[in-house]
């Protein structure tokens, strides 16, 4: 059976494989730009345990612009609760040291808070996955669940994909014009695909315990996401170490366990998984209520291109990392929203197909930084078990003697402690790395560099967020004024699934070059004008950032990267139009 539309050949215009961060957010970014949207998992239902849960400003900018911020900000943890990282031998043990994480440490905190108006949050998910899809739904987004991608054929006018209904048990096809492959870290589209790979899978072997138990009185007073427990023996895997990880405060976690790789995988019953819980948290009473076991493995990998013809991999299908640094959802959701717009656009005909090009040239490099960068955090805990003279897990006693010696009043314990200090700030780079997180600079054909100078990094680029309006950067945040004088970000202003002009009060000559513009090109293109009533200027942030004059002139994409700027207004109105109408036609392939 082909299943296809009365109107034409196509059943919907882009059929997603996953219902996970990159399709989930895939199907209701397209949804919400108006686009036949078909989303297929195979599973019966959506995640089932909490997986990924660290949800950045960048991905919590993502959802402000689809307008379900506040959903997420209403079953997430708040980053209050998120940031006193704790490395200890048991919860009820000995504490070896705290980390400040996720930004909220004094200094950091500030600088967090000037970058984004959106707030770093703990959403499991399990919660993030509903939200994505039941939006997706309400706007119009197909899903079938029990639905399994099996393969598909692409041809100069569309792919046809074959599915089988894992409920009846039959096979059908469904033709689409795009196919998007979010299928995550074992995807067969990505296989299928033939997309080229580098590095390598499974370094290394981990258990996850989702478990349920009231360590109320071992966390509340140290608020974290993240509690690292040294544990003697070899079971504790690569890093030596086991993790007690919140999902909800204080009784709902999941607990990370290494195993040896070169080895059988380990068969966990629930008593011997409680055992586990209970030797971590240093409480051997604790009563305790198993909710799932399973395992997964430590990859290094990441795709050198993400679509051929027309189909389209994101998401964990094309960046294979272990947790470090809580990069993956977010690094996922945010593929969608480079390529969703794009699609879109070129589905309603308003860009040339060549602009799909550019996902690949703009998100490959994303997801080999966030590769290389999740793994190098990973082996960042070495020089703490140096340190403590017990490299990689050692024994009970080495244990012992690492942190006696720690603890000594001697000009020997003081080095130790000295080292300790900067061994642990070396793990910044995994915890507040808010540049790896905001950084992000695009080249290619969907953006047009103005001919000035390479950028300078003022500070540290994987620490420190450098907001810019060069072409390729996101556009910076700055706190405006509408006209019943509540805030607003220069944030809110963009996006939409629209293009727009942002210019200065003086900038009209703008305003009728988009005009012009839209007559000619037939393509949706909002102007604002920063200084009017509606977004004044109140704070004089804009004009510190900005980094143009009043009357210059920033052509933001909807996925909020700027894609051309001008920092002053030509001599006359028609070169202004000539200008950007030019700016228009390079982006959109025209």
């Amino acid at each position: 059976m082909t299943i296809t539309d009365a109107h034409d050949t196509y059943a919907t215009d882009v059929l997603v494989v996953g219902s996970g961060p990159a399709g989930g957010s895939a199907a209701l970014l397209l949804a919400t730009y108006g686009i036949r949207t078909l989303l297929v998992t195979k599973y019966g239902w959506l995640a089932n345990t909490p997986r990924a849960h660290i949800t950045n400003q960048r991905t919590m900018e993502v959802l402000r612009d689809l307008g379900v911020e506040s959903e997420a900000l209403a079953v997430g943890s708040p980053s209050r609760l998120m940031g006193d990282t704790v490395l200890c031998t048991a919860l009820a043990g000995q504490e070896i040291g705290r980390i400040r994480s996720w930004g909220t440490g004094p200094a950091a905190a500030s600088e967090y808070a000037a970058k984004s108006p959106c707030e770093m949050i703990d959403l499991p998910q399990t919660y993030l996955e509903p939200i994505l899809v039941n939006n997706a739904a309400a706007r119009g987004a197909k899903v079938r669940f029990d639905t399994e991608f099996l393969s598909f054929t692409q041809d100069e006018n569309g792919v046809t994909v074959l599915l089988r209904d894992r409920v009846r048990g039959d096979e059908f096809t469904v033709r689409a014009r795009y196919l998007i492959g979010a299928d995550g870290g074992r995807s067969a589209v990505a296989e299928q695909l033939g997309l080229p790979f580098d590095g390598r899978m499974a370094k290394a072997g981990s258990m996850n315990i989702v478990f349920k138990a009231d360590l109320t009185r071992y966390c509340a007073h140290r608020p974290s996401v993240l509690y690292w427990v040294l544990q003697p023996g070899a079971e504790t895997g690569g890093i030596g170490m086991g993790l007690v990880r919140m999902v909800r405060p204080w009784n709902e976690w999941l607990l990370v366990w290494g195993y040896d790789i070169e080895q059988p995988p380990p068969e966990v019953d629930e008593e011997s998984a409680r055992q586990i819980v209970r030797d971590l948290v240093g409480d051997p009473g604790l009563p305790v209520e198993i909710t799932s076991t399973s395992l997964w493995t430590v990859n290094h990998s990441h795709a050198s291109a993400y679509s051929s013809g027309r189909v389209f991999c994101a998401g964990d299908a094309v960046h294979r990392h272990p947790p470090s640094n809580g990069l993956g959802s977010n690094t996922s959701v945010q593929d969608s929203y480079n390529l969703a717009w794009k699609l879109a656009m070129v589905i309603r005909g308003e860009a040339g197909p060549e602009l799909l090009d550019s996902y690949s040239a703009e998100r490959a490099p994303v997801g080999r930084q966030i590769v290389e960068r999740a793994n190098l955090s990973r082996d960042q805990f070495g020089p703490i078990f140096e340190v403590l003279g017990i490299g990689g897990g050692g024994d009970h006693e080495a244990i012992a003697e690492g942190l006696s010696a720690l603890g000594a009043p001697t000009p020997e314990g003081a080095k130790k402690r000295r080292l300790l200090e900067e061994a642990i700030q070396r793990k910044n780079y995994e915890f507040n790395a808010h540049g790896v997180e905001m950084n992000q600079r695009y080249a290619s054909s969907a953006v047009l560099a103005d001919g000035g100078p390479d950028e300078v990094w003022e500070q540290n680029r994987e620490l420190v967020h450098q907001p810019t309006t060069r072409p390729g950067a996101k556009l910076p945040h700055a706190w405006l004024v509408d006209e019943r004088g509540e805030r607003l970000s220069t944030l809110d202003v963009v996006g939409d699934g629209t293009f727009t002009v942002l210019t200065g009060l003086s900038g009209g000559v703008w305003d009728t070059a988009a005009t012009a513009c839209r007559a000619d090109l037939g393509v949706p293109l909002r102007v604002v004008r920063i200084g009017a009533d509606n977004c004044r200027d109140a704070y004089g942030e804009w004009s510190r950032v900005s980094q143009i004059a009043e009357d210059g002139v920033l052509l933001v994409r909807p996925d909020g990267h700027v894609a051309w700027r001008r920092a002053t207004a030509p001599a006359s109105a028609r070169s202004a139009q000539d200008e950007l109408l030019g700016a228009l036609r390079r982006v959109l392939a025209r």
